[in-house]
C-alpha cells in the first residue's frame, strides 16, 4: 500500500521517538472559509464578514477552529495511509487564523504550516502518538495537537 507522498504505510518498528514524520504548508483562501462553512453549518459572521468580526475585536475574518484542526490533521492521515488509524486526535487552539481577503489573485489569504513528529509509541499497544507543531505567520495556533494512530 503506497499513500500520497510516502512509500508506504508506516511500519511500527521502524519508528522513533523525534521523527519527524511529514510537513506541509495549506494555503487558505476566503473562498475555502465559505466552503467549510456551507460543510459544516458553521455560518458565524466571523468566518465571513470582515466588518463584524473587527466589530467583535478581532483581526478580521478568521477560519473555523474546526478546519484549522481538521487540515492539521490531514498529514497524519496521509501518513498512516488509512483514516480509520487515527484512533485519537486532540489539541487546544491557542491563536485564530486570520485570513486576507485575496479576492481576484492567485495569493492564498493565509498559510497553515504543519510538522508532525513522533512523540511517544506504545509497543503493547501498537500505537505511535504524532505530535503536531502548526503555525500561521510564525504565530502557534494550535497547541497540544496530538494524534494516536493504531499501526498493524
Amino acid at each position: 500500500m503506497t499513500t500520497a507522498g510516502f512509500a508506504a504505510a508506516p511500519v511500527f518498528e521502524q519508528l522513533e521517538t523525534g521523527l519527524e514524520i511529514g510537513r506541509r504548508e495549506i494555503a487558505v483562501t476566503r473562498a475555502d472559509l465559505v466552503r467549510y462553512a456551507g460543510a459544516s453549518g458553521d455560518f458565524n459572521p466571523i468566518h465571513w464578514n470582515n466588518d463584524f468580526a473587527v466589530g467583535v475585536e478581532l483581526p478580521g475574518v478568521i477560519a473555523h477552529g474546526m478546519f484549522t484542526m481538521g487540515a492539521a490533521v490531514q498529514l497524519v492521515v496521509d501518513w498512516a495511509g488509512d483514516p480509520g488509524a487515527v484512533v485519537d486526535y486532540q489539541t487546544r487552539f491557542t491563536k485564530p487564523v486570520p485570513v486576507s481577503d485575496t479576492t481576484g489573485t492567485d495569493e492564498p489569504g493565509a498559510v497553515l504550516e504543519i510538522v508532525g513528529t513522533i512523540g511517544a509509541l506504545d509497543a503493547d499497544a501498537r500505537t505511535a502518538r504524532v505530535d503536531l507543531a502548526v503555525t500561521c505567520a510564525g504565530q502557534r495556533v494550535l497547541t497540544k495537537a496530538q494524534a494516536v494512530v493504531r499501526l498493524a
